[in-house]
């Protein structure tokens, strides 16, 4: 097998896997269907076409610098301007970078990196409004998909690199193999993109960690202790129901 490897970063990004109506949360990593979304979008595939190769492919990601969990709210209104829209709530991370990687025979991954060089449509980190910061593709390893991200050095932007120990604890999400135990499961395996019938399956997961070497770390420094998991879950908590952003200005 040969694993694809890809470097995840930008100002912003977002990858919701629940996201309803005027409620736009992000999960804590990139989901298989933003990763699988992104793939076909550089190979050319509209949202009707069939998808079901790309569903194969083993996925698994790196968090190597979380970022920071913003939150964003929007208004709009009807085009003739007679009518308010729900007032939206979107969630992003920004300066944020992720390792993701897919594992298939050396043939298909060969292609997705070719498309990946020179996409077809434009890729984004999970929504349109989230370009990367530069070249997705960090090429093919002719290894399997844990080696991969275990192996593979840390990808975080050089201040953060600078400002952390001489090794690092990173955390690793991927795909369960075939008889593996996983406690987690995920709703975000895309059968179709289809708008008249999107639908996603559920795929078991499993967490692990990796400790890797930071030759720019200062060895009097701070793990950083972030925990993605946790801003996540405030991401996706309800809103106090008595939260109205523009309260202060009074008037109903």
């Amino acid at each position: 097998m040969t694993v694809l490897l890809l470097r995840l970063a930008g100002p912003l990004q977002s990858w919701g896997s629940s996201s309803r109506f005027s409620r736009r949360t992000t999960d804590a990593q990139p989901t298989k269907s933003g990763i699988i979304g992104l793939l076909a979008a550089a190979q050319g595939r509209r949202r009707t076409d069939d998808i079901e190769d790309l569903m194969r492919l083993r996925f698994g990601v790196r968090l190597d610098q979380p970022g920071t969990l913003v939150r964003d709210f929007q208004t709009a209104r009807s085009l003739d301007g007679k009518d308010s829209m729900p007032l939206s709530y979107r969630f992003y991370w920004a300066d944020a970078t992720f390792l993701a990687a897919v594992e298939s025979d050396p043939d298909t991954i060969r292609g997705l990196d070719e498309a990946l060089r020179s996409p077809t449509f434009p890729l984004y980190l999970g929504r349109r409004s989230c370009p990367p910061a530069g070249p997705v593709t960090l090429g093919e390893r002719p290894t399997d998909l844990v080696d991969a991200l275990r192996s593979e050095p840390w990808q975080a932007a050089p201040h953060w690199q600078k400002s952390s120990g001489t090794t690092v604890r990173l955390e690793i999400v991927r795909d369960a193999f075939e008889g593996e135990e996983w406690s987690e499961s995920f709703q975000d395996t895309p059968v179709s993109f289809d708008p008249r019938r999107r639908q996603h399956a559920l795929r078991g997961v499993v967490r692990d960690a990796v400790v890797i070497d930071n030759p720019r770390g200062r060895a009097d420094a701070d793990h950083r202790s972030r925990l993605p998991e946790r801003e996540a879950a405030i991401a996706t908590r309800p809103l106090p129901i008595d939260h109205e952003p523009f309260s202060a200005l009074g008037g109903s």
